[in-house]
């Protein structure tokens, strides 16, 4: 089926270019969220006489979309779920959930600006593309995990944080906080010998001291 571009579509053409497609996808999509127009002269003379102020509509969205991708640029995420040993969520994270993520962090985005070809069903950093305007779009990364400490781990890491490296980074620290502490009682020990005095100089300050007070008794 041929159409009339309305907006720019990306991997299918710009405003004003008429394109073949398929008829399910013109039908299903394009027709009813008004992206295009079917190809006949008529809807042409129409597309040519509205052409001026369908650009200059363009024109608008676009920037409003260029200041919300200067705000949303670079945005991380996250997204507290519970999920199995090997980091298989028990659920998903769907488009509607990394919208509403976005809203909470101070940009306001639709669902459908996001591109999600299936739900998230992994922990992990994903890098999810928004299309803000059909000539605008940023990426931004969803940080899903299952407690904050988590999602911190994984984003200093650049990894999906496992059970098993949760735990090796615990007993890490274990061994760290061990080593630490033998660290301070050899130290505190060496300190103590330093103050103990052998019986040859135990005598010799008893000496010293017996003298400075027999001088001062002199004086």
């Amino acid at each position: 089926m041929e159409v009339i571009l309305l907006e720019r579509i990306e991997n299918l053409g710009q405003m004003g270019d008429t394109v073949t497609v398929k008829p399910g996808f013109a039908r299903n999509y394009l027709l009813p969220q008004k992206k295009a127009l079917r190809a006949t002269k008529a809807n042409q003379a129409v597309f040519e006489a509205q052409r001026a102020q369908l650009e200059a509509q363009n024109l608008e969205k676009r920037k409003e979309a260029e200041q919300v991708a200067e705000k949303a640029e670079g945005i991380k995420v996250v997204m507290i779920r519970s999920a199995g040993d090997t980091g298989q969520l028990y659920g998903s994270v769907t488009a509607r959930d990394i919208a509403d993520a976005v809203g909470e962090a101070g940009v306001t985005i639709s669902r459908s600006q996001v591109v999600l070809d299936k739900a998230i069903k992994v922990l992990g950093l994903h890098p999810i593309r928004l299309r803000l305007h059909p000539e605008v779009a940023i990426e931004i990364t969803v940080n899903v995990a299952r407690s904050e400490a988590e999602a911190e781990t994984q984003a200093s890491t650049g990894e999906m944080a496992t059970t098993e490296s949760q735990m090796e980074a615990e007993e890490a620290a274990i061994e760290e906080a061990l080593e630490l502490a033998e660290a301070t009682e050899e130290a505190e020990a060496a300190a103590d010998d330093e103050q103990i005095q052998t019986p040859e100089e135990a005598e010799a300050a008893v000496a010293e001291a017996e003298e400075a007070a027999e001088d001062e008794s002199k004086a």
